[in-house]
């Protein structure tokens, strides 16, 4: 019996040195989350196994930190190796603690990683300490700083639009149309930001500058009259192989004065012409953002926020590059959008299930108007599209030019809203690869509208106490069933005849 169990735990151990001998070299992890949250992407496993040289990473990362930080930390080095291995080899990477020396500060200062503050608890004190959270990428003569290395999906994406943005030789152009009432570039802030790691984003004037060099050209938000040669103008940018992106106002809404009016800039006559309709009418959606409207009782004024059916959200999409990985998308004063021609129309946005069209000219009363099940009589409409012609260049349509604009004036400025129209020109520009890594996160899962009522309070209370109970009451049955094993088998032992 003794030597049986020595030669197990003889085995055991080899096998345990021999599992951290491959473990050593072989990086390799399961990953059970739904969107493969720590999978490397097929985006980034393209751009790191396209390397045509050694890209190398030096992480300047302080060691004394909090734990949440030092989970950072971790994930970041874990996620560095799965970057090597994919490129066989071409990403290198190097950790250094600036906290070592003052050389090592001036060292991450001069590669433009500065520290932070941060709040650490030491024996039951809490102090501020300065640390450093950064990276620097390089290629050859090339530098891409990351300040902060932030924890979660961000950490991917950071990573790999830096090695893409030093590895790229030719950046194609993309247009923002300037001359005809739109938005200043100032106003897209967000979206240049983005766009700009991975394009030349320049901007367009139908009037004066050509469009030659442009790969895609995006109409957002104009006001002014398109003239007949600035059409044809556009006619042969499609011709010629050049992609749009057109968010258009149909219609504008002023809650201030509660009035809906119809925009005509001759844009939508065009787009006619290629059996597209932006209808001159308001979206109406159950499903829908908040304005705050400001009340008064007595002597106070206070602001009161109040469910807007005008400001439609979004979070159900169609299936396409566009739109995966997007969770929630306000479109203010959309309009419907429509397909009669003989090309491949492809919806990407579209309305909840409890939705309306007003037509306008209309009043857009919100604090007196009740709203009811016969407002949204028409379900699933549809307020972005994909046209792919055939022959000549793609067109993405959206029945609202307001969801990307950010600064004085713009309204939904979320993420989600930048993400669309940039998803849009990656699509239209074939750089596609980054379009599923920009995205992809955890799915936020709020509780179903059906369980938010009043009534169903009873049942919110016990899928609470359920989810808290079930794995402690699973855990207490466990260890009881084992209890009584062993008890039954000391039982045993004690009986007269028991032989092991």
């Amino acid at each position: 019996m003794k030597k049986i169990n020595i030669t197990s735990i003889v085995i055991l151990a080899g096998v345990l040195v021999l599992l951290n001998f491959l473990a050593q070299r072989f990086f390799f992890r399961l990953d059970l989350t739904e969107g493969g949250q720590y999978t490397l992407s097929k985006a980034t496993k393209d751009i790191v196994r396209d390397l045509d040289s050694t890209v190398n990473v030096t992480a300047y990362f302080s060691e004394d930190l909090p734990p949440d930080l030092l989970k950072t930390r971790q994930d970041f080095e874990e996620m560095l190796v799965e970057y090597r291995n994919a490129s066989k080899g071409k990403l290198q990477f190097d950790f250094i603690n600036p906290n070592t020396s003052p050389e090592k500060e001036q060292e991450a200062a001069q590669n433009g990683i500065k520290p932070v503050v941060i709040s650490v608890r030491d024996k039951d004190q809490s102090k501020q300490q300065k640390a450093f959270l950064g990276a620097v990428l390089k290629k050859g003569t090339e530098k891409e700083i990351i300040p902060v290395v932030s924890s979660g999906t961000g950490m991917e994406y950071a990573l790999s639009t830096g090695i893409k943005k030093i590895s790229v030789k030719n950046k194609p152009t993309v247009g923002i149309l300037q001359g005809q009432g739109e938005p200043q570039l100032q106003e897209f802030q967000q979206v240049y930001q983005s766009l700009s790691v991975l394009y030349n984003v320049v901007p367009a004037d139908l009037g004066s500058s050509p469009l030659d060099g442009i790969s895609a050209l995006a109409i957002v938000g104009p006001t002014d009259s398109f003239p007949p040669d600035q059409l044809a103008k556009l006619d042969d940018f499609l011709s010629k192989g050049g992609n749009l992106f057109i968010a258009l106002n149909r219609v504008n809404g002023d809650l201030q004065n509660q009035s809906g009016t119809e925009v005509k800039t001759g844009l939508e006559d065009w787009l006619k012409s290629k059996g597209l309709e932006v209808e001159p009418s308001f979206v109406v959606d159950a499903q829908c953002g908040q304005v705050q409207v400001q009340q008064q009782q007595g002597m106070f004024t206070f602001n009161t926020p109040i469910q807007c059916p005008y400001l439609p959200l979004l979070s159900k999409f169609p299936e396409h590059p566009i739109t995966k990985g997007l969770e929630q998308v306000m479109l203010p004063f959309a309009s419907p959008v429509k397909y009669t021609g003989q090309g491949k129309f492809t919806p990407i946005l579209v309305a909840s299930a409890k939705s309306g069209v007003v037509p306008a000219p209309a009043s857009l009363q919100i604090m007196d108007r009740q709203w009811t099940n016969a407002d949204f009589q028409q379900p699933n409409i549809v307020m972005g599209g994909v046209l792919e012609p055939g022959t000549g260049g793609k067109i993405v349509l959206i029945g609202d030019g307001d969801f990307p604009i950010s600064g004085q004036g713009g309204r939904g400025q979320s993420q989600d809203n930048i993400s669309l129209m940039v998803n849009s020109i990656d699509w239209l520009s074939d750089d596609t690869g980054l379009i599923e890594l920009r995205t992809k996160g955890v799915t936020t899962r709020p509780i179903a509208n059906e369980f938010l009522g009043e009534d169903k309070a009873g049942q919110r209370s016990f899928l609470k106490y359920l989810n808290f109970g079930l794995p402690l009451a699973l855990v207490l049955l466990f260890g009881f069933i084992r209890s009584q094993k062993q008890r039954n088998l000391r039982m045993q032992r004690m009986q007269e005849r028991y032989a092991a």
